[in-house]
């Protein structure tokens, strides 16, 4: 444990960053899932809704810099490319 005034406070605030951190990587990865799920069920509506809302917490998590960018745009390709699919 930290015995300076400064050093103390650091370990809260890294904490505090630390669950804020992975509260977004955990959105992210649920709303991942669901459009998994949505495409496996075979309901097109509902990986449309979905597709949209992966691409958004994705694009969030790279604005906060969780996530690199050039990863985020080949998941996004990745994600087309299955409800594309989807429709054929």
């Amino acid at each position: 444990m930290p015995n300076i005034k400064s050093a103390k406070k650091r370990v809260l605030i890294t904490e505090k960053k630390t669950l804020e951190n992975k509260m977004v990587i955990s959105a992210m990865k649920t709303s991942f899932k669901k459009y998994e799920a949505a495409l496996a069920a075979g309901d097109k509506e509902l990986a449309q809704a979905t597709y949209k809302e992966a691409v958004k917490k994705l694009d969030q998590a790279v604005a906060k810099g969780h996530v690199h960018k050039n990863t985020a745009a080949r998941k996004k390709c990745q994600f087309t490319k299955k409800l594309n699919s989807l429709g054929a």
